[in-house]
């Protein structure tokens, strides 16, 4: 009888080792599975990312290339007019001489915030500053820029070029949809990381009801990119409040 009982026990014994070890390796493919998951989205994404830079630093040259081109001979040739007009015929001319040169600035501006070599070269702080010039100028809204701390630089540098791409997203959207007379920036270099507070003064709108659109699914795939924690505050008629956590030492190559 002993024997008997010896025997089922080690059937059981084995019947429970055989289950525990095909359960470990069932859950260690099914992870491998996410990690696999998780590294094509990564691919993918950072593939997206190229693309677009590729086709807006193509749109920024051409900008600045053609089109300045362009603007600044009929600046040229509009200032030429304008010593040959009657007195009465001149301040029409000025103002038209004025605007051209007024486009072949907006012109130059958004080619440099599209070329991410441009980027590259000013850096983040900079490129952000240049901006909210560039929002100023427009007329469209007014914009401000606060900076605290002491600057760090990236150790990845084109997570300079996809945080300004998150930032310009906002800026987009706030000038679409918000309907906002101010926008606030700030820049609040850290120890281990650098927080951006991006605000403004719109309608808002409710997190609950709205559905998500390209632009906020681009914020929130960009911040998984860089490693960055994402946090949206708004709601109907109080405005909205983007907050970013970026740590310096990231990497997405």
């Amino acid at each position: 009888m002993s024997y008997v009982i010896f025997f089922v026990l080690t059937i059981l014994v084995v019947f429970v080792l055989f289950f525990l070890m095909f359960q470990k390796r069932k859950n260690q493919l099914l992870l491998d599975k996410v990690v696999q998951q998780q590294q094509f989205d990564a691919e993918l994404i950072k593939t997206q990312q190229e693309i677009q830079e590729e086709t807006l630093k193509h749109v920024g040259r051409e900008l600045h290339d053609n089109v300045g081109q362009m603007l600044v001979l009929a600046t040229m040739q509009m200032n030429a007019l304008a010593n040959g007009v009657k007195q009465e015929d001149k301040s029409k001319v000025d103002n038209s001489a004025k605007a051209l040169k007024d486009a072949l600035e907006e012109v130059r501006a958004l080619s440099k915030s599209l070329n991410s070599d441009v980027i590259f070269k000013l850096g983040f702080e900079a490129t952000v500053k240049n901006e909210i010039d560039r929002l100023n100028k427009s007329g469209l809204i007014r914009s401000e820029l606060l900076v605290v701390g002491e600057k760090v630089s990236f150790e990845n540098k084109k997570d300079e070029v996809i945080l300004f791409r998150m930032l310009q997203e906002f800026f987009s959207n706030t000038l679409k949809y918000a309907e906002a007379e101010h926008l606030n920036v700030s820049l609040e270099y850290g120890t281990e990381n650098l927080t951006i507070m991006l605000e403004d003064d719109g309608q808002g709108f409710d997190m609950a009801t709205i559905t998500k659109g390209s632009g906020l699914i681009n914020l929130e795939k960009r911040a998984e990119l860089i490693q960055a924690q994402l946090e949206l505050k708004t709601k109907q008629g109080e405005g909205t409040t983007l907050l970013l956590q970026y740590p310096y030492k990231t990497s997405w190559l």
